[in-house]
């Protein structure tokens, strides 16, 4: 399948779930992307096939956002991180996908494998993020690191959350700002 083929389908399943409330029907995707049905089920196997593709998208971008490989700006560890916060919330606030994600799609088998997969891996990035700066002394040396980044993960997931599905949004920085103050009350870097 050209790459071209794979991404008029994504794009058109992402645009489909978001119209139908995270509700999708391969008609309705293929008529959107101009192609056939039967070319959607022949390269995603169902429907389920298909809306994983558009959640590993939606993470693969959230990835090279504000975890591997980004650099951010930064003066300090701690300006980094609240750096890195901030192109989460930046990312979720405007990814029109991102609501449905972390929220009505958060349950559906389609998601969590993936969803698991990505937090496995955001947590163990975290993990060692903490002992490193504990190890530098940068960070309270009494904390259990996977237990603080499970903690701060959770934490934050739950802000975006509530934040994406109110009537009216607080703005991206103060959500920024209110959860670093959250981060930094629970690890008290020295810098």
């Amino acid at each position: 399948m050209s790459g071209n083929t794979r991404e008029r389908l994504i794009a058109a399943a992402q645009a489909e779930l978001i119209a139908g409330h995270g509700h999708l029907e391969m008609q309705a995707v293929a008529k959107r992307a101009q192609l056939s049905v039967g070319l959607a089920y022949h390269h995603f196997g169902s429907k389920s096939g298909l809306i994983a593709a558009v959640v590993e998208a939606f993470y693969a971008q959230l990835d090279a956002v504000a975890f591997t490989g980004v650099h951010l700006p930064s003066t300090s560890w701690a300006d980094r991180e609240k750096a890195r916060i901030g192109a989460y919330v930046a990312f979720h606030y405007a990814h029109p996908f991102a609501p449905l994600i972390i929220g009505a799609l958060s349950r559906s088998p389609e998601v969590l494998d993936i969803e698991t997969s990505f937090t496995a891996r955001t947590l163990a990035g975290g993990e060692a993020m903490i002992r490193a700066a504990q190890r530098d002394g940068i960070v309270r040396p009494d904390l259990d690191p996977a237990l603080a980044i499970a903690l701060m993960s959770g934490g934050i997931r739950q802000a975006l959350l509530g934040a994406l599905t109110r009537e009216v949004r607080p703005d991206p920085d103060a959500l920024t700002e209110a959860i670093w103050s959250f981060v930094a009350a629970a690890l008290r870097p020295a810098d």
